[in-house]
């Protein structure tokens, strides 16, 4: 047996996923709408979601939506967004009980997931389109969310790293686009938008719980049904070449700075060396045990924090810390130095075999919830490839210091940020 036992299937254009796993008490619905992140579309993109989980045909106010999942024993709809590389990702969540842990022996799966294709498959349309008064509210709602990034320093010094290091590509956009064209967003673009999306974009439902599979698939096939155009856009990673470093200075009215920077990899989820990857980036600022944390701020006393993290399907790796202004050039220095450090393989045995075994209790502790399962498994549909859980801990466990060299030698520096307070350096 191993860890997940998924079954995959392809229903009425869309890709069905389930997990039957008797550890929850609940059922978890997911679905997932991915396409190519565009200049064009990220604004308009980022608010449907929003507007579609307010009402159904069915229960076209919020109140009566939200009444109706109170009736399904207090079944929760949330929506998000989320960037995988070029790609821009639209998720709906629905947790609902199991009817087999309750005494009334209500359909509750089969309901939550005939919910879930009406909030997907049938707004209520007013007249042929959105509801104006609906999407002014959650216009005013996105320009909130944006704002948030711009008004927390560490969230806005990350945009602003990636927008530097990204500027002819994609993956520069935001999430939830950009402030100044949601303004222009009206009903008909927002319906026509929708109906295209519908077409296009790849759609995945993940039914995790206490299931029956062919069960969930008989449902699925009753209640979803999309036509798919055979134009479904592929999101094709942007490889810059560095012809020079970047190094950007930024100022505004901060106590302390942040020392941001970027790094390409060269390697993404479905590369080989990826388990190399992996590793690498434990020890070198993924985890407290790593060189970052250990010399930019214990030995040092230079960052109130230091840690980095891969984008797994973009290949960019990216340095986070916030430090005093005074240090910028020490900062810098001591994080060049760490990279140089994992280029010579300057590390113990002791540190590689702790790091493997931190990501291998991370990796288990991710898929002990219904959401880490569907992240964990969404990697797979996004670069094309089928790793089990099992492969991805023996991959890493396999990892060689040599490999990890090899995996270092590769990675090029492209970014520096810095965004400091008034004041010289």
């Amino acid at each position: 047996m191993g860890f997940l036992q998924e079954q995959v299937s392809e229903i009425n254009g869309i890709q069905l996923h389930t997990v039957s796993s008797n550890a929850f008490k609940t059922n978890s619905l997911i679905l997932r709408l991915k396409a190519t992140l565009s200049e064009k579309d990220v604004t308009i993109r980022a608010l449907l979601p929003h507007v579609l989980q307010r009402g159904t045909a069915s229960y076209p106010s919020t109140t009566e939506l939200r009444k109706y999942l109170d009736d399904l024993y207090g079944a929760t709809l949330q929506v998000d967004l989320a960037k995988k590389g070029e790609n821009h990702i639209i998720t709906f969540r629905m947790e609902i009980p199991n009817e087999k842990f309750l005494k009334d022996k209500t359909p509750l799966l089969e309901k939550g997931i005939e919910l879930l294709s009406e909030v997907l498959l049938s707004p209520p349309l007013q007249e042929g389109v959105f509801n104006q008064s609906i999407i002014e509210q959650e216009k005013r709602t996105l320009k909130q969310r944006i704002q948030a990034v711009y008004d927390d320093k560490m969230r806005y010094a990350n945009l602003r790293l990636i927008q530097e290091m990204c500027k002819t590509e994609p993956y520069r956009l935001h999430v939830n686009g950009e402030k100044e064209h949601i303004d222009q967003i009206s009903p008909q673009q927002l319906t026509d938008y929708y109906t295209n999306m519908l077409q296009h974009d790849e759609v995945d439902l993940f039914v995790i719980g206490d299931i029956e599979n062919e069960r969930v698939a008989d449902i699925v096939r009753k209640y979803f049904r999309l036509t798919k155009s055979n134009q479904q856009a592929r999101a094709e990673s942007v490889e810059k070449k560095i012809e020079k470093v970047n190094e950007v200075i930024e100022e505004q009215d901060i106590t302390q700075g942040k020392l941001n920077i970027g790094y390409r990899t060269h390697t993404t989820y479905s590369d080989h060396d990826y388990y190399a990857l992996q590793v690498f980036n434990g020890i070198f600022g993924g985890f407290p045990h790593s060189k970052l944390f250990l010399n930019v701020r214990e030995k040092n006393s230079l960052a109130y924090y230091a840690s980095s993290r891969v984008e797994s399907h973009k290949g960019l790796l990216m340095v986070m810390s916030g430090i005093e202004m005074k240090n910028y050039e020490r900062a810098l220095t001591i994080i060049h130095e760490q990279m140089e450090a994992m280029k010579k393989g300057d590390f113990t045995d002791k540190e590689l075999e702790q790091t493997k075994a931190v990501i291998k209790n991370q990796l288990l502790e991710t898929i002990d919830t219904p959401y880490g399962m569907t992240e964990v498994l969404y990697h797979n549909v996004v670069a094309k490839t089928n790793r089990t859980i099992e492969e991805w801990i023996e991959g890493v466990e396999k990892v060689q210091k040599d490999e990890i060299v090899q995996l270092a030698e590769k990675i090029q520096l492209d970014t520096v940020y810095f965004l400091k307070g008034g004041g010289s350096l």
